[in-house]
């Protein structure tokens, strides 16, 4: 049996060993699910940085930049955060630097894993059948905003862990990943009220973003499965 775990936020993240595990970021609302789209419309490698400086640079040096902060488009940037802007006359075939509030940032902290994988709704039954076969331990890595935890995140993991946990090829012995299935099993059952309650949720909502939150939770409306290598994550072969 390989064994799952969910680490709730970046901050707790030195607390798990890496080693031989595939770690599966997410952020829901909203990185790894552009970065899902991106892929799914044919981009052919992103660069994720940390911080806007770095953002900032690749751009006087010609590279395309998506950039945002807060929930916002910075002003240099050629893309800010909504899939709605990655058409395919846009991305495909071409290489982007992309910077978030969260995402990037934790994508960057897991670089010392064995394997990285992005994960979202829109690619949550490929992702599970990719871990499936890969025979390895799972660290589910949660983005949160800021540092605090996210319920989107969560959420995520938890209908990640159940899809695993039907295989009978995982375990667990974390109370996370079983209130994570929980709450998955209690939210699905009306899932698109349930994500009303989500603080993000609101918060976009306030931004005028309700369709792309809406886009964020749609289920298996792709294959692709963008995984790191080295610095850059491209389209899992």
């Amino acid at each position: 049996m390989n064994n799952i775990e969910i680490c709730l936020t970046p901050k707790l993240f030195q607390q798990y060993t890496v080693d031989d595990k595939i770690v599966v970021i997410v952020d829901i609302l909203r990185a790894t699910t552009i970065i899902t789209t991106l892929f799914h419309n044919g981009l052919n490698k992103l660069i994720p940085v940390k911080s806007l400086d770095e953002a900032k640079e690749y751009k006087k040096n010609g590279f395309l930049v998506a950039a945002e902060r807060n929930g916002k488009k910075v002003d240099f940037a050629d893309f800010g955060n909504s899939p709605f802007e990655f058409t395919t006359d846009k991305i495909k075939d071409k290489t982007l630097v992309y910077s978030s509030t969260n995402g990037t940032n934790t994508i960057n902290i897991a670089k010392q894993a064995e394997q990285v994988i992005i994960a979202s709704f829109l690619n949550l039954s490929s992702v599970s059948e990719f871990l499936e076969k890969q025979d390895k331990d799972i660290l589910i890595l949660c983005s949160g905003w800021m540092g605090d935890f996210c319920t989107e995140d969560f959420l995520f993991a938890g209908a990640l862990s159940t899809l695993l946990m039907n295989t009978n090829k995982f375990s667990f012995n974390s109370d996370s990943v079983q209130v994570s299935i929980d709450l998955w099993n209690m939210a699905n059952q009306n899932l698109s009220d349930y994500i009303k309650t989500i603080h993000q949720y609101k918060r976009l909502v306030d931004f005028g973003f309700q369709e792309i939150v809406k886009y964020c939770f749609k289920i298996d409306i792709t294959k692709v499965i963008p995984v790191l290598d080295n610095d850059y994550l491209v389209e899992l072969q």
